[in-house]
């Protein structure tokens, strides 16, 4: 009998030593769901460069909780829209001028969380190897968004072909600012951004205006391809978008120090070699 209660004993104490570890299996499981939750974040972009670096920040932001879904959009009207709309969290597409220009079109209620890149606008021709041998009269075709016009003048102006009003903010230069044009250069300003490298492979026009990432996406490379690239002090840096009060959230903070990280300039500057200049603050 003495045997039968001990083993009885041994028995009852085996049971409650499982049940409490069991009950700390539990707790630690759920301590872990706990630390395992995450926030998703739904960001509109263009498809490059911009859905590429987010592409390269997924598994970082993961580690610090941030599930990240990443909407591509293949123009500059419809990313702004559907922030608007609150179907994106944030958009990662457009400088700070374009921004301010749709913001006075549109009256979206939007601010900039954060600068990340700069995308230089290259000008490109498949007839002549620079600014200098554009004869008289050549064609320069450009983008339609007038928020770029400025952008593009100072550009020309840098490679000597025009000469713009003195005193004048360039950021917002119009083609009307143009005091000097020795060349007699026709600027044809009527087309949509996403369509001018398809212009340029048409050879249309002497010369084609690009922004840096439909360039990119459509395999030309500005450094490399141009004749005339703009310099790492442009003013036109691609920006995080949120609507106005977002801004202060964790969740859009902790992306926008993801994407200043060392790890995201480092994969800018290898991945796209001058093309697209990291932004550290």
């Amino acid at each position: 009998m003495k045997k039968l209660w001990t083993l009885l004993i041994a028995l009852t104490f085996i049971l409650v030593l499982s049940a409490c570890g069991s009950s700390e299996d539990k707790n630690e499981s759920g301590a872990s769901n706990e630390e395992k939750e995450t926030t998703k974040l739904v960001v509109g972009a263009s498809n490059v460069p911009h859905a590429e670096i987010l592409e390269e920040a997924k598994p970082i932001l993961k580690e610090k909780g941030i599930d990240l879904e990443i909407v591509t959009f293949q123009d500059y009207v419809l990313p702004n829209k559907a922030l608007e709309s609150k179907e994106l969290d944030a958009n990662y597409f457009q400088h700070i001028p374009y921004l301010d220009q749709q913001i006075k079109d549109n009256g979206y209620d939007f601010v900039n969380a954060g600068a990340i890149h700069i995308e230089p606008m290259a000008v490109f021709s498949k007839k002549y190897k620079s600014l200098d041998e554009l004869p008289d009269g050549a064609t320069i075709i450009l983008s339609n968004s007038v928020a770029e016009h400025g952008r593009v003048l100072s550009l020309l102006e840098k490679g000597g072909l025009i000469k713009l009003k003195d005193g004048i903010d360039k950021v917002n230069a119009t083609i009307e600012d143009i005091v000097e044009n020795p060349k007699n250069i026709q600027l044809k300003a009527d087309y949509e951004p996403s369509l001018l490298p398809q212009i340029f492979n048409n050879n249309e026009g002497d010369a084609v205006v690009i922004n840096a990432n439909y360039a990119l996406d459509a395999g030309l490379n500005p450094v490399e391809d141009s004749i005339e690239i703009e310099g790492s002090e442009s003013p036109y840096a691609n920006i995080i978008t949120v609507r106005k009060g977002d801004e202060s959230k964790e969740a859009i903070k902790t992306l926008v120090e993801v994407l200043h990280s060392k790890e995201i300039q480092d994969f800018i500057n290898t991945e796209y070699k001058g093309a697209v200049v990291p932004v550290s603050e």
